[in-house]
């Protein structure tokens, strides 16, 4: 029996958002999107999340558990074994999974290591509905304090006007800063942390 979610219940819009401008970008970018069901690049390095996207993972695992036990346990063999291998260089506390602020002591770490969530097999996200905001966003160009960055596989040979045309603003309102402030007054859980650590927590 799953328990009673613990997300606020804006983070179904915010969802909801972000996914509708997703889809409307992609039909705006068409084949210059090389985004497809088997491409992983993107699945490989380790990256920080919010709390709000580790809670919505956990509970991810939580339904596939419920409905695909031998899928769920290869997604927590994954986590748990990806914890061990990290967990000697981790920047931040190892044993709560909180991140350091240093953004420097990041760089370098984790960068060859696949997301647990990544079935090596298909190379298909097994909790890809529950995926984190990063993931959700990948792709399309997208602005940020270094400018307007895009995935390596994509726009290739596109020119620079394109690319600035077809630009993904996900969250216009910014409503995932409020939804996650929301979820970590209510939790007490604070900071980022990575996929691995997320979904080898019990809570």
């Amino acid at each position: 029996m799953l328990r009673k979610s613990s997300l606020p219940k804006s983070d179904t819009r915010l969802i909801q958002i972000v996914d509708k401008a997703l889809a409307e970008n992609s039909a705006k970018c068409g084949a210059w999107l090389a985004c497809r069901p088997g491409c992983c690049q993107c699945c490989i390095g380790v990256f920080a999340i919010s709390q709000l996207d580790a809670a919505r993972l956990r509970e991810g695992l939580a339904r596939l558990g419920a409905t695909d036990l031998p899928r769920a346990t290869a997604v927590r063999k994954r986590a748990k074994d990806s914890r061990q291998r990290l967990k000697p260089e981790f920047p931040g506390n190892p044993q709560t999974g909180s991140l350091s602020a240093d953004d420097d002591a990041f760089d370098d770490f984790g960068n060859d290591e696949p997301c647990p969530a990544l079935d090596p097999t298909t190379g298909l996200c097994d909790l890809y509905e529950s995926r984190p905001m990063t993931c959700r966003v990948f792709g399309p160009p997208v602005r940020s304090e270094g400018g307007l960055g895009v995935c390596e596989l994509c726009f290739q040979g596109a020119p620079e006007k394109h690319i600035a045309a077809c630009e993904l603003v996900a969250d216009p309102d910014d409503l995932e800063s409020r939804v996650t402030r929301e979820y970590e007054e209510k939790s007490g859980r604070r900071g980022s942390t990575i996929v691995a650590w997320a979904l080898t927590d019990p809570a």
